[in-house]
Order: structure tokens, then sequence, then C-alpha cells
């Protein structure tokens, strides 16, 4: 009966230096949190649900666009002066408005200028007075890749007849 008395009572006192003020005050030490990045970003190309591994990458042959978010302030539309420049890149058919799947509020039509060798590129995007980068990459041998079918090649049909 002793030893369970004296177990009883250095649980009690081990149990009391775990529970006390001091031990319940004493906290971790907290690093400051990151500030939060700022909303504003740009891209060319972005990965859709079916094809991955299209972001800031340009696809030879294919559609290629810049996207970038830029808010207007109070408003979810970017402000029409929001341009992309990029020393490889040409910009057409700016549309200022939301879009679905990305983040973005500004996109352009992007076009590969002619004699782009492969590597990586810049694409800056201005917005409300400001320059946001983004590095895309351009394949190897694209000016090589073929751009029109050759003639006389096989051509599938477009499976309107299939049973």
């Amino acid at each position: 009966m002793k030893k369970r008395n004296a177990f009883i009572a250095a649980l009690a006192i081990g149990l009391t230096t775990l529970v006390s003020p001091a031990a319940v005050l004493a906290q971790p030490a907290t690093t400051p949190e990151a500030p939060a990045p700022t909303a504003e970003t740009v891209q060319l190309n972005s990965d859709t649900a079916v094809t991955h591994g299209l972001a800031n990458k340009y696809v030879p042959n294919d559609f290629n666009v810049a996207l970038g978010l830029c808010p207007a302030p109070g408003s979810e539309k970017a402000p029409t002066s929001t341009t992309f420049s990029s020393p490889v890149l040409s910009f057409t058919n700016y549309a200022f408005n939301p879009t679905m799947g990305v983040k973005a509020n500004v996109t352009a039509d992007a076009e590969l200028k002619p004699g782009t060798g492969a590597g990586s590129y810049q694409i800056t995007m201005n917005c409300n007075g400001k320059s946001f980068n983004a590095t895309f990459t351009v394949p190897g041998s694209v000016e090589q890749q073929v751009r029109k079918v050759p003639e006389g090649a096989a051509r599938a049909g477009d499976g309107s007849t299939a049973r």
C-alpha cells in the first residue's frame, strides 16, 4: 500500500509540473508570417484539364495566349492600359475580362517572331504603372517543324460516318 501511495504522489507531482502555468504559457517561438504575394501575375499559356505542361511554354503550330491578373481598383476587370511585351513575341486581340479556369483578367494572342531560336525568354505585363515578369521556354527546332500538311498526305476522316 505504501508503494501505491508513493506512486500516486509521484504521478500527481509530475502532472502538476507538466501542467503548471509556466509550462502552459511557454509557447514555441513563432516566426513572423511571410508577406502575402501580390495579386498580379503573368504567364504564357495555361494548363488545361486535358493537357498539362503548357504553362510558360510556347507551343509551336498552336494557339498561344498571354495571361495576366491585373486588378483595377474596385473591379474584376483589368485596366485597358495593361499591356504585354516580350523580345520574341508579338501580341494582338487583347481582352480585359475575367477568365474561367485561370486566375487572369487580361489576355492576348501571342505569336512567336520569325527567326526566334530555342531557349528561355521573358514576358512582361505592365499593370497599373508596374511591371511583372515571367520566363517561358521555346522548344528546339521550332522553325524546322512541319507548318503545313504535305501535298498528297493521307487524311483521316472526321468520324461522322463511323458506326
